[in-house]
């Protein structure tokens, strides 16, 4: 008889475990699959949505996320085309998707970072530390038209002499060793990642950042984007995957050196690979950045978006006026 019952309960906990597996089966084929488009190779902007998914922030909300890489064509394309639901952009390269006669059908619906974190990167004592400083000097430029206009605006509120500085190509993919070896005198830094790893590599430089030099040049870099037509038809599918972002990105503030080890976990791409120092260290300058005076992660403030995109206008950088246009709160937790 004891027996029996011994096999009885071994079966009962067969056919439980079995039963969990199949409804564990059945909850994974039931989550909304969504395409991430990254803007570039994992980093630090990121950590909240790799967070969101290692620590199952998306499953919990219905959702299977899979985080790709950008195309040629590059992730707002990917994204306007439906490939892509989310994508990562930044309000300055979104201006040229939504400038046309039929815009882009994309929305920035939550700010990664709350600030631009950019600036001008430069060797310590070359007398760069400030905009007029470029005078005479180098600089590396992606020669994008809104990039030179702001390099040209900020030199001239300094009392600069924009015809005075000599452009050459960028291509640097490590901005303090091009700057410790005179390839260059200047280059445009995310101060997050590339002036961080000044400090790692030990290379003394001078930094100022466009925020600080003009208001109206505090937009937002980077910001997620996500296809309108999926915001159109799947609102509260959208908002669960802001809240589980949010969520990460809330983590990243709280246990930075936990999150940078998960970003460095979830990278498939092996760019991270050995570059542990400038994660972490990346990842502690960010962490508080994410937020920084805002009332919670993801919020756009509306004057400032206005302020950028209606300098652009002003500067003829756009035919249209875009203040007003291209983002929404409405989806954030």
């Amino acid at each position: 008889m004891k027996r029996k019952k011994l096999y009885m309960l071994a079966a009962f906990m067969v056919t439980g475990v079995l039963a969990a597996g199949s409804w564990h089966s059945a909850s994974a084929e039931d989550l909304t699959k969504i395409t991430f488009c990254l803007d570039w190779t994992p980093n630090t902007n990121h950590t909240g949505i790799y967070v969101a998914q290692a620590l199952g922030y998306f499953e919990e909300e219905g959702l299977d996320v899979e985080i790709v890489q950008p195309p040629e064509n590059g992730a707002v394309l990917m994204c306007a085309s439906g490939q892509a639901q989310f994508a990562v952009d930044a309000q300055d390269t979104m201006a040229a998707a939504l400038d046309q006669e039929e815009p882009l059908g994309i929305t920035a619906v939550a700010a990664m970072i709350q600030h631009n974190t950019s600036g001008i990167l430069s060797r310590a004592g070359d007398g760069i530390d400030t905009p007029k400083g470029l005078e005479g000097k180098t600089y590396s430029t992606w020669e994008s038209p809104i990039e030179l206009n702001m390099i040209e605006y900020v030199m001239t509120q300094d009392g600069g002499d924009f015809s005075k500085l000599t452009l050459i190509p960028n291509d640097i993919t490590d901005e303090p060793a091009a700057l410790a070896a005179h390839q260059t005198d200047a280059v445009w830094v995310f101060y997050g990642w590339s002036g961080i790893n000044a400090q790692v590599e030990g290379v003394d430089c001078d930094y100022w950042s466009f925020a600080d030099i003009s208001p109206e040049l505090d937009y937002y870099t980077p910001v997620i984007v996500a296809n309108d037509s999926f915001l159109e038809t799947s609102p509260e599918i959208a908002k669960a995957f802001l809240k589980a972002a949010a969520r990460g990105y809330e983590y990243a503030i709280e246990h930075p050196k936990e999150a940078a080890d998960l970003l460095i976990e979830g990278d498939t791409t092996g760019s991270l690979k050995g570059a542990e120092d400038l994660i972490y260290a990346s990842q502690e300058w960010l962490s508080e950045r994410y937020i920084d005076d805002a009332d919670r992660w993801g919020v756009i403030d509306e004057d400032r978006w206005n302020a950028f995109y209606g300098w652009l206008s002003e500067h003829e950088l756009t035919q249209n006026d875009l203040t007003g246009k291209g983002f929404s709160n409405g989806y954030l937790p």
